[in-house]
Parts: C-alpha cells; sequence; structure tokens
C-alpha cells in the first residue's frame, strides 16, 4: 500500500481517468493521501503567445482549476484525502517535477494503447515510466 499517490489526469479523457482513479484507490493505503494533477500545456515558443488575448492563459488556468475541482468532487469518494493540482508547462516535465515536489510514493497513469506514432515520439506515459524516480503504475485503456 502506498501513503501518497499522484494521479494526472486528462479531463479531456473520462475512460483513461476512471479507470487510472480506481486502480490509485485501490493501491492507495488506508490514511493515505492522492495528489489529483492537470497540466495546461504552454504555447510552445513566444511567438505563439501573441496570438492569444491579453490574460489568456490566467483565465484558461482558472477554468482548468474549477475543471479539476469538479471532476475531483464527481469522481473521488468523500473518504479519500484528495489535493487538487493544475501544473502548467510540457505535461511529462511537470508531472515528474511534481511527483518529486509532493514526495509521492507511486504514479497512477493512464495510457492508451499505443499506435506506431507513439513508438516514434514516446507518450507522455512512456517518458512518466522512463525518467520517474518514483515506482510508476500505468494503467492501459
Amino acid at each position: 500500500m502506498a501513503k501518497t499517490i499522484l494521479l494526472p489526469v486528462d479531463l479531456g479523457n473520462g475512460v483513461e481517468n476512471t479507470n487510472a482513479l480506481a486502480a490509485a484507490l485501490e493501491i492507495l493505503g488506508e490514511g493515505g493521501l492522492l495528489h489529483v494533477v492537470t497540466v495546461m500545456p504552454d504555447f510552445g515558443l513566444p511567438q505563439v503567445s501573441g496570438f492569444f488575448r491579453k490574460g489568456y492563459e490566467k483565465d484558461a488556468l482558472a477554468a482548468m482549476g474549477q475543471a479539476l475541482t469538479d471532476w475531483v468532487k464527481a469522481n473521488v469518494p468523500d473518504n479519500v484525502v484528495v489535493h487538487p493540482h493544475v501544473l502548467h508547462g510540457t505535461i511529462y516535465d511537470e508531472i515528474l517535477r511534481a511527483a518529486n515536489k509532493l514526495k509521492v510514493d507511486v504514479i497512477v497513469i493512464g495510457s492508451h494503447r499505443p499506435e506506431l506514432k507513439d513508438y516514434l515520439l514516446g507518450p507522455n506515459a512512456a517518458r512518466v515510466v522512463r525518467h520517474a524516480t518514483q515506482s510508476v503504475y500505468v494503467v492501459r485503456n
């Protein structure tokens, strides 16, 4: 049983999140802590940010925070101690940074079935598995 788990969720992918949450709750020990994170990707290049109105990033982060809070309330049982976090940056980097900062025991992450392009580029879950210092439990969908 793990005492602290990091559960990254993609708010646009319900099945992946539901299956990963079920696995995380099964692994979570009594009195454990669940950190649920979602990541808003950054703009990538500074030139891209010029195409968005001023304050867009702040508003998008606030909306994502509300969406994550709503997801947690709708899906995580009331008896589980949970802390939602909205991160901003490169998805796998932010997941790894949060896992280290929060000193989690396990990262539970959902992953789709890989396609050829994933083997060439590497999905976020694969990068988390390769670079995490914590144990990583991958839930296939």
